[in-house]
This record gives structure tokens, sequence and C-alpha cells, in this order.
């Protein structure tokens, strides 16, 4: 062995260890910087390697060639000043893309023959340095802890080969301790980054740019002046500084480099995007050792890895000047101090995707619509505050001249009562419940409607700035969970013949058999599916029924007190909602862990038929318990309640519930609002800000009383991979969205019933898109690049929310509040056309001699006798031929209803159809532009393809004749274009277009 074939770590002041110079022989051609792929070595080159236990020093090592590697000596650690950079390798040039990390354990065993206290480094494929003579003192006998801890070893062993055999360089942490966490860092050259490209057909800009024409001069002037009204609310970020410039883009090929503007290759592909590539690699790489096991998931899943991720751009809390997109995005967005500001969605999507990008844009657009509507969810409010003197029906109630005598509210303890003891809860039903109620949830309907296809535009204008246009579905890899599913089908038809199989790393076997579950194989798993969603829905209700118990025990034991005789519906009320949103909140998380597991059960094949799965799921289960009980207040709560000498009975002696003297709207009011409202206190930012902080306490306390092995010579100032493992792991983007979509059923389905719902879903969503974005930034891994070019199954769900908010707006406008009869009274039965007299029309009489023996009030304290009571309800008096008989107005006004619903709900929906009818979902402007594109593109080419045939044919006009010369021109422009080395790649400027 000589000197100079040893692999030297450029910038870096630690050793090599002797076995280096065994597997470090084949040196890289000049100028390749790779990891060495450690092959197998002769016994006797191994017991040179062994003999030879003289470090050897960078100093005795001439430069040379620049190959990573991990040979390194653990005594002798990087110093701090050699660390130029925290994302980059130890030779501070290459860039980490991706990170594996994963925790290991030595079995105690003793020192060999060799240097005492001199423990050898890691190799790359993750083997011990340390190398014992077999049936020397350092042999022991492996536990079953050990043995897997082997096994798990030799598997990271063949995938981290199967990484650099497909080009990737990796550089790993040397396993010094008995135990702890090892990270492996994954570095993608250009060479692998431009093959993966043009496979993935990534979309990357070209040499040409062009500029994006605003329109005709009108609205020119009028983007002008909204750009400066606009702009001390936009984030000082480089995006917004020329966006009317664009350049062209096409997937990425290699036979056609003289089309991009590479300045440099380092930098020509982003973070977001390298790691992207990378990951994919990591998801397609097999490891024969796990079961023929595909992608890096699959061995998280077995926890032969614990994490893998990108880093994050550095620290964004850095002192300095030193900016990075983490730090940006921090300054101008994740800070609660920038709310009035716009989001900057193309950093935002530079930086974590396309995916994440979508749902920060629609959450924005989301909370600029609630702007509108909360603004006349106020007018109607003030509105009812106006009108509430000029009220007649509230006023009647409020005369005690009047003095309806009312029937009592339960049997025995309960007394009769004056109608004017309710009179705050009239005049405060006004408040929710008046004419223009109706108007708003017309303008509700439509205000779903136009939130939808305004969303649907802004999709597409960002597809068309994002170059999401034409992308097509990613292929999707299997999830570990169904390979291990198909593994045992196969086990179990086939025997041992299919182990042979998977340990000959059969590929072409396995994929042939990969999709052979069949629909009886799912068919456990949908029965169990189906009976557990059934149960966790008849759960829900009987919470809700367990709920109304609740209040009518709770209003006839308070009845018998009179302390709190007066205020019994007030009490109930406002307990039993309590109690309501306790239950809905503990429900919510059991309900998204049930769905979870019985998404699992179902065993999907890909990633995405998981998600959208899991979603249906968790929506339906959440939708239940959060609307169930205002479902009950709203269409059930006193309809079924009799009537006085014939009531309905829960248990013996306690009656169904009554709606309030002014209605059950005020109640819904209450009920709606007091969920909402601590649904979004509490488990959208308590849980959201409280239960991360316990985690990252929790974890810093664990991590500081756990025992391990001090590391004197680490460096105080941590890497970024360590940073970074020590965040959280992004899960998805599933409960963000399931928060709104559950928001935004409270702000259209009941809006009727609670104007103001608007008003207090824009301040959370004020905090909450801060809240998500620091979150992103500061709490969480970088989560992968995903490219997408819609928001996928939620566009359904909120589609269908909003239909369906239709039809419950009629029901609430027409069933719960008062305003069909007070129509039917004003326009059939009133002398006058007014409502004098509309309460008197609404109550029955009903002759207390008639009262069930046992239930006529004791002791009762009212001041005059009472022979009559009166009761709400359209029936016959005690001396019609048929007492007690439905009436007629009873019919007119259940007709009316019944009409009013079917008018409401087809106006609404012509007028939803009407208005996507009217708003194309294609922006005028970005279609245009697409197709000018084009064009574009394909004079772009030519003019490309041309001037790279003139520059081959040069040198050949001047060696040859004319008649040569043309005929070798013709060859050569009818010929395809070859692969463009880096050197030849033409330099031509770019060039502005107006479009």
């Amino acid at each position: 062995l000589t000197l100079p074939d040893i692999p030297v770590l450029p910038g870096s002041p630690r050793r090599l260890s002797p076995r280096t110079v065994a597997r470090g022989r084949q040196g890289p051609k000049h100028g390749q910087q790779y990891l060495k792929v450690p092959g197998p070595q002769a016994p006797g080159l191994q017991d040179s390697t062994r003999r030879n236990s003289r470090p050897i020093s960078r100093r005795e090592c001439p430069g040379g060639s620049s190959v990573i590697n991990n040979y390194l000596d653990a005594n002798e650690p990087v110093s701090s000043e050699a660390r130029l950079s925290r994302m980059h390798f130890h030779d501070n040039q290459r860039k980490v893309d991706y990170v594996l990390a994963y925790h290991y354990r030595k079995r105690g065993a003793h020192l060999g023959q060799g240097s005492p206290g001199h423990s050898l480094a890691v190799v790359s494929n993750g083997e011990t340095g340390k190398e014992r003579r077999a049936g020397g003192p350092g042999d022991i006998e492996l536990g079953p802890l050990d043995a897997l801890e082997e096994e798990r070893r030799e598997q990271r062993d063949e995938f981290e080969h199967n990484l650099m055999a497909a080009g990737l360089e990796l550089e790993k942490d040397l396993e010094s301790k008995s135990q702890g966490s090892v990270f492996v860092r994954i570095h993608a050259p250009w060479q692998v980054l431009a093959r993966e490209a043009e496979f993935l057909k990534i979309k990357v800009p070209t040499k040409k740019m062009y500029e994006i024409k605003a329109g005709g001069s009108i609205a020119k002037t009028f983007n002008a002046i909204l750009q400066k009204l606009s702009s001390p609310l936009q984030p000082r970020v480089p995006e917004h500084n020329n966006n009317r410039m664009k350049n062209l883009s096409y997937p990425f090929s290699r036979e056609k480099m003289y089309l991009y503007n590479i300045q440099e290759k380092d930098t020509f592909f982003d973070n977001a995007t390298r790691s992207r590539i990378v990951h994919e690699i990591l998801k397609r790489t097999a490891c024969s050792r796990a079961n023929n096991t595909m992608g890096i998931n699959s061995l998280i899943a077995n926890n032969i890895y614990e994490a893998a991720y990108p880093l994050h751009d550095g620290e964004y809390d850095s002192p300095g000047d030193d900016m990075n997109d983490r730090k940006l995005l921090y300054q101008e967005w994740a800070r609660y101090g920038v709310f009035y500001k716009f989001q900057p969605i193309d950093l935002i999507r530079k930086y974590f995707g396309e995916k994440i990008g979508l749902y920060f844009a629609w959450l924005g657009l989301y909370t600029s619509f609630l702007i509108p509507s909360s603004v006349t969810g106020v007018i109607v409010f003030l509105y009812g505050c106006a009108t509430i003197e000029e009220d007649i029906p509230s006023k009647e109630m409020c005369d005690q001249h009047n003095a309806f005598t009312m029937c009592p509210l339960c049997d025995k303890s309960c007394d009769y009562w004056n109608l004017s003891s309710a009179c705050g809860t009239a005049r405060a039903s006004h408040l929710f419940d008046n004419p223009a109620t109706v108007f708003f949830s017309i303008f509700m309907a439509l205000w779903a409607t136009m939130f939808l296809e305004n969303w649907k535009r802004l999709q597409m204008r960002l597809g068309y700035f994002w170059d999401l246009t034409g992308i097509e579905e990613e292929e999707e890899h299997s999830r570990p969970e169904y390979e291990t599913k198909v593994r045992e089908k196969m086990l179990k038809e086939s025997g041992k013949l299919v182990v042979q199989k998977l340990d000959a790393n059969s590929a072409e076997d396995d994929e042939d058999d990969e999709d052979k579950l069949s629909w009886r194989d799912r068919f456990p798993g949908y029965l169990m599916n189906f009976a557990s969603i059934l149960f966790m829905i008849a759960l829900t209700f009987s919470i809700v029924f367990g709920v109304i118990v609740y209040r009518i025990t709770t209003a006839a034991a308070l009845s018998l007190n009179k302390a709190t005789r007066s205020n019994v519906r007030v009490t109930v009320t406002a307990t039993a909602v309590i109690i309501n949103l306790v239950v809905i909140l503990i429900l919510d998380e059991i309900y998204g862990a049930v769905a979870k597991w019985l998404t699992k059960i179902e065993v999907p094949k890909t990633e995405q038929t998981f998600e959208e799965r899991l979603i249906l799921k968790a929506f339906l289960l959440k939708f239940v318990n959060a609307y169930s009980p205002i479902f009950y207040v709203a269409f059930f709560k006193g309809r079924f309640v009799g009537r006085p000498g014939s009531y309905v009975y829960v248990f013996d002696g306690y009656r169904m519930e009554e709606c309030a003297p002014g209605g059950c709207l005020m109640e819904l009011c209450i009920q709606l609002s007091i969920i909402m409202l601590g649904k979004q206190l509490i488990q959208n930012n308590i849980f959201e800000i409280g239960v991360p902080y316990l985690k990252k306490l929790f974890r810093k306390l664990k991590d500081e009383t756990e025992p391990g092995e001090s590391d004197p010579d680490h460096s105080k100032r941590p890497e970024q991979w360590d940073l970074d493992y020590s965040l959280e792991p992004y899960t998805g983007l599933t409960p963000e969205y399931m928060e709104m979509i559950i928001q935004f059923g409270f702000v259209t389905l009941f809006v009727a019933s609670f104007p103001l719902a608007p008003v207090f879903a824009l301040l959370n969503n004020v905090i909450e898109v801060r809240l998500d974005a620091k979150k992103f930034v500061t709490e969480l891994r970088r989560p992968d690049a995903v490219r997408t070019k819609d928001i996928g199954i939620w566009f359904d769900i909120l589609s269908g929310i909003g239909k369906f908010s239709v039809i419950i707006n009629a029901f609430v406008i027409a069933v719960t509040s008062d305003f069909i009869p007070r129509l039917v009274y004003q326009y059939s039965y009133s002398h006058n056309g007014t409502l004098h007299g509309f309460v008197n029309h609404t109550l029955s009489f009903f002759n207390v001699s008639q009262l069930k023996e046992g239930t006529q009030p004791e002791n009762s304290h009212f001041d005059q006798e009472v022979q009559f009571c009166r009761f709400k309800d359209y029936r016959e008096p005690p001396w019609a031929p048929n007492p007690y008989e439905f009436s007629k107005q009873y019919w007119s006004v259940l007709s009316a209803r019944l009409a009013f619903v079917i008018i409401f709900q087809n106006l609404v929906m012509f007028l939803s159809v009407l208005v996507d009818w009217m708003i194309p979902d294609i922006p005028t402007d970005i279609s245009d532009q697409i197709k000018k594109e084009k064009s574009l593109l394909v004079d772009f080419f030519l003019k490309e393809e041309h001037e790279k045939v003139k520059l081959a044919d040069e040198p050949t006009q001047r060696s040859q004749g004319g008649g040569d010369r043309s005929r070798r021109s013709r060859a050569a422009s009818s010929a395809p274009s070859g692969r463009s080395q880096p050197g030849s790649i033409a330099s031509s400027g770019s060039q502005h277009t107006n479009v």
C-alpha cells in the first residue's frame, strides 16, 4: 500500500483509520466526489490492516482526489473552526439534501488484542469498526436484543449500499458510544439530480423570460392603484418585487441542457426540489434483507430507521444579518406581529412545496372571504338590536296586562306561570329571529358558492405561476402494511417456496403478486369498518340522549326549590351545553384515532388512497359528533312534547322538554355559539399551542435524565440535523383541513340562527394562520415537498357542505324560527295586517280540570284560581266539537313551511348555479397566457435548435467545401439533438418578450 492512494477528507483535521487503506484503494477520477461502496476484501488484506495500527494523518497524505468517506477516527473530532456550514458534509462543499436517523445499541464487548482504548470508526455500510478475532476475549454470545440489533444493522448496511449504488453520496456519524443516535447525511450529485429530474418530469425555468400583461389600460390603472394601497400589507420578500416577469418552463431533459439557464449546478435545483428527488430515490430503493421491503417508509415502520427528513435552511432566530428562507418566513409570516400582512405564498411554496402552499393559499382566501360575511352578519345583528323596540310579539309577551296564564312545565312540582316572566328571552330572540336572517341565509349560500368558485380560479392561477399545468400524477409506491399483508397471503398460499423466492430477491415475482389483495381479503376490514362506524354514530346519539335526560331531570329537580325555580331554564341550558362541549372535545380525539385504526384495517395500497379514506371516515364521525346536539335543538326539541293531559314521557314522571316561550332559535344560538367558540378556543388554540409545548418539555426532560455517555469532544454548537431531529415529525395536513372544514360548517349550516358566526370564525382564523405558520417554521421538521394540482377531496367536502347548508338553513327558518307563523298570521288571520294579537293566536286553551290525577301542581301559589291555562300549539279549544285536535291554523302554517322550504331551496340553488355559470373556473387572462406561453415555447425551441445547429456547423464550414457543407448542415438539422455536456451549454442571455 502506498500513501498517495489513501482518500482524504478535505477541510477536516480528522485522521483516517487504517481500515481506510484497505477499503479505499480505488481512487475516483479527477474531480469526482462520492462515497466509496465497500466491497469484499481478501483475508490477507484484512490481516495486514489490523496489523498496521498506526493512524495516518492528513498531513501525510498528498492532496489529490476528494472522496467523502466515513472511516474517521473517533478520537479526533472535527473542530468547530473547520465547520463553515452546518448544512454541508464535513468537506464544507457538498450540501446535505436528506438525513436518515436511527438509534443504535452496542452489545457489551471487551476490547480485543489491539491498542487499548482506541476505537475505530463506523464504516459506510454501518458495521462497527472494531473487528475481533474468532475465539478472542472480545467475543460474547448474542442475546435476543443483540441479535435484533445486529439484524437491523445488516438491513441498514444493505439499504445504504443500495442508495450509493443509485448514485447518492453518504456521510455517517461514528458509533463511538455504547448507545446513541446516528445521522446518515445524504447528498445528491448533479448527475443524480439531472437523471431524476428528467425521470420525474420536473418543470424548470428556461432562459426565455416574458412579461405578463395586466390587460387593458383600465385594468393596468386599477392594478397600479391596488398595489399602492396594499403596499403596507405586502410581506417584504423577493418574490413580490418582480411579479410581472415569468420564465418559460419546460420539463428537465439532459438532452436539451442548452435550453436552461444553468448558472451554477449547485443552486439550479432549490433545496425543496433536491430533497424531493432524494426522497423519491429513498421510496423506491429496496432492501432484500428486510423481506424485500420497498422504500424508507417501510424501514421506518419496521424500526430499522427512526426518522427521515430534509433539513431546514438554518435557524429561524439566528442573530446577525445572514438571511435564509426559513428566517425570512419567520420574520414576514410566522409571527403574530405581522397578522395584518398578506401571506408570502410563493415563498411558502418554494420552501414547503406545492401541497402546503395550496393549503395556506386556501386558508388565506377563506379568511379574506370571511370579512364580507362578517360585516353582513354584524349588520344583521345590529338590525335586530335597532328594531327590538318595534317588535310587536315581544311587546305583547312583556305586557303585564295581557296576563297569559301558562300550563305547568312539569308534573306536581311546577306551578302555573305568567307568560310575561319570559319577557327577556322573547326580546333576546328577536336579535336573531327577524326578517333580516332570511336575507342573510340567502347571502351565505351564495357566499359559499362564490368562495368555491374563487378558489377554483385562484387554484388555476397558482397552478399557472407554479408550473403545475399539465403535470402528471406520480406513481405511488405501496404502503408497508400493504406489502406485509400481501406477503402474509403469499406465505399462506405457497408456503416455503415463496419464502425461498423472497430470500432470493425475485423482484419480478413479487411485483406480479403484489396487487393480489382481492375484496375477499378486505371483506373482514370492510365489515369491521361498517359495524364500527355505526356503533360510533349510535354512541354519539346515545350521549346526546343522555344529555337530554340530564336536562329533563335537572329541570325537574331545580323546580322543587323556590330559590332556583326562577333560573331553571338558564341553568339547565348553560350546563348542558358545557357538557356537550366537553364530550365533543373528548370524542373528537377518540374518533380521530378510531378512524385511523379503521383505515389501517382496510389495508389501502397507496398513501393517497389511505389519506382519502381516512379523511372520509374522520369527517363523517367528527361531523356527527360536532353537529348532533345542534341538530337536536334545531329540529327535534319541543316537537314531540304532546299536550296538557296527554304528554310524552321519557321516564315515569319526566316529560320531554319544551322550547322556550320565544321559540327554540335562541337556545340554538346559545348552543351553536358555545360549541363553536369552545372548540376554537380550547381545541384549535390551547391544544395546538399547549400540547406541542408540553411534548417538547417532556422530550427535553427525558433527554436530560436519560442515562448515557457524555461526549466531551462534541461541538457545543449543535448541527442542523441535530436541531431538526429534536423537532416534532410532520404528520400531514389532515388535522389542519379538518379543523377548518368543521368551522366552515358552523359558519354556513346554521348561520340563520347565529349571524355572528363568521365574525368569530374570522377572529379565530387571523390567529390560526400565524399559529399554523409558526408551527411549520419553528416546531415541525421540514416536510417533503409534494407537487399537487389541487386540494383533493377537501374541495368535494366543501362543495357538499355548501349544498347541504341551503337545505339546513331553509328548515331552520321554516321550522325553528317564528318567521313563517308570523307571515301566515299577518296575511291570513290579522284584522289590520299587523302582528297585533299574534301571541294570543299561537296559544291554545286547556281546561285544567282535565289534568291527569297526580299531575296537578301541589300547593299552587298562583294569584287567582285557574280554570283554563294556555300552551303553545295550534289546537282546538276545549269547547270545540273536536277538542285538542290540530286546528285549521296548524295545517295552514305547516303548508306554508313546506312551501317556503321548496321555494327557498330552489331559489338559492338556482342563484348558486347562476353564479357558478357566470364565474369561469379558469380566469380569462390565465387561459390566454397558457395559450401564448405554448406558442412562445415552440418559437424558443426552434430558435435554440437553429442556434445549436449553427454553432455545430461553423467548424465544418471552415474546413470543407460548400457542397459538403450544405449536406452536413441538412444532416445536422434533421438529426436528434445529442446530449449536451455541461461545458458546452449555450450562454445566450435571458430574452424578454411582451405577451
